[in-house]
C-alpha cells in the first residue's frame, strides 16, 4: 500500500493532499530509511518515524486498512510507540 493512502486511510492525517506533503517533505522514516516519496510501498511490521502536529509520532503498522473507516477501525492498524507530549507546565519547572 501506497504510504500516503496508509497515513490517510489510518487517519493520520485529515487529508490525501496533507498525507502526500508530509511524505514527500523528506522528514519520514521507515526503518530508519528517509524516505521522500508519497508512493513509497508500506507493509505491516514497517516502523514509521515523522514530525506531525508540533510532536514527532513513532507508529507500528498492524495491519494494512482497505478503506477509511472510522477512527477505531483506524487505530487498529497501527500501535503508537510515540513518547508521550511534553505538558509546558511541567518543563518549565
Amino acid at each position: 500500500m501506497r504510504l500516503d493512502k496508509f497515513l490517510w486511510f489510518s487517519r493520520l492525517t485529515k487529508t490525501r493532499p496533507l498525507a502526500q506533503e508530509v511524505a514527500e517533505a523528506g522528514h519520514m522514516r521507515i526503518d530508519g530509511r528517509v524516505i521522500d516519496r508519497a508512493h513509497y510501498a508500506v507493509r505491516v511490521g514497517n516502523v514509521l518515524s515523522f514530525p506531525l502536529d508540533e510532536r514527532v509520532r513513532i507508529i507500528r503498522i498492524e495491519a494494512l486498512p482497505e478503506r477509511r473507516g472510522p477512527a477505531a477501525e483506524a487505530q487498529a492498524c497501527y500501535t503508537d510507540l510515540s513518547p508521550p507530549p511534553v505538558d509546558e507546565a511541567r518543563a518549565a519547572t
